[in-house]
């Protein structure tokens, strides 16, 4: 069962997460394994990075919508999109268009997959669950390298990047993923500023508190990959923090825990449909006799013959004018 931890190092501006994705993981794979397009060893593993990193981001704010996490370049993979809303479901696609270089370890570094001549952008969006007429998600964007234009080798080094960026806030995070489990940990350094819980510890000196972070932050870095996949949660806290005074939160696991959800309808597909206007769809048709549309998250396919296009039609006429069904 897929399950998302919280924690806090109590007396210390410190949060953490881990989170491990285990059946719901297993059946994105299984979709895409029934697809035409199967993904190769490293894109399924940047997905699974993906997939952990972005329920760990959405759970880390709390946000009322849909947290997108995006890496784009020029590399064989043009686009990986992971998206957790704020039930914890998730899923996960890539648009592949070049031949991946091979590989022993079944991995390959950010720089190859993607980032291949360094203009590769990471990007975060947050669109509102119940968003207002005319309102934009949020996006922010940043560079796949450094200060110094040195590409990131891992997606966790590009991420702690952009926390660090738009959030000012420091950020350790580590990932890992086979055709099993898809996992990760975040430990993030909170701002003072609202941390009452606090004051009157003796934590107030500037110095401590950075030694404070910084060594939790090292001991969550020793964690290997391996370690991270193959071991449970209980274990790994207790092998990292067995020294730390933590205050464990409710395990999140089954319906309220991370989960495999997908977003698409028919109903979504028809209005999608409807934005391309009778002309585009009639030519469809004679050429193909029908309109079968796959959604590239799930596998799911929705086929409309000659008398959904009507209705569909039909439908869109009937809306006041100045409007659409994409509103």
């Amino acid at each position: 069962m897929s399950e998302l931890h919280k924690f806090l190092f109590e007396g210390l501006p410190v949060r953490g997460m881990l989170v491990r994705l285990t059946d719901g993981w297993q059946e994105v794979l299984r979709r895409r394994e029934g697809s035409d397009e199967p993904f190769e060893a490293p894109v399924r593993v940047l997905l699974g990075e993906m997939a952990a990193a972005s329920v760990l981001m959405q759970a880390n704010i709390k946000f009322n919508g849909s947290l997108i996490l995006q890496v784009f370049g020029d590399g064989p993979t043009k686009v990986a999109v992971a998206e957790a809303d704020h039930r914890m479901g998730f899923r996960t696609t890539a648009k592949i268009t070049g031949e991946l270089p091979s590989t022993d370890s079944g991995r390959l570094p950010l720089d190859e997959l993607v980032n291949v001549h360094g203009q590769g952008r990471c990007a975060i969006t947050l669109d509102p669950q119940d968003r207002l007429p005319g309102q934009q998600p949020y996006q922010g964007v940043v560079p796949l390298s450094d200060d110094n234009h040195q590409p990131f080798k891992e997606l966790s080094a590009a991420l702690e990047h952009y926390m660090l960026k738009s959030e000012q806030l420091e950020t350790r995070l580590i990932l890992a993923a086979n055709d099993e489990v898809a996992a990760g940990l975040l430990i993030q350094r909170l701002p003072l500023e609202g941390e009452g819980n606090l004051a009157g510890q003796g934590v107030d000196d500037e110095a401590e508190l950075n030694e404070s972070y910084n060594r939790i932050a090292h001991l969550a870095a020793s964690l290997t990959r391996e370690e991270l996949l193959t071991l449970d949660a209980e274990t790994v806290l207790h092998r990292l923090f067995w020294e730390e005074d933590i205050l464990r939160f409710p395990v999140q696991g089954g319906e309220e825990g991370p989960h495999f959800a997908c977003s698409c309808s028919r109903e979504r597909v028809s209005s999608m449909l409807q934005s391309l206007g009778s002309e585009e769809l009639e030519s469809i048709l004679q050429e193909q006799q029908k309109i079968e549309v796959g959604c590239d998250f799930c596998g799911e396919r929705y086929t409309f013959d000659s008398v959904d296009v009507a209705e569909l039609m039909t439908d869109d006429m009937a809306l006041p004018p100045g409007t659409s069904r994409l509103q």
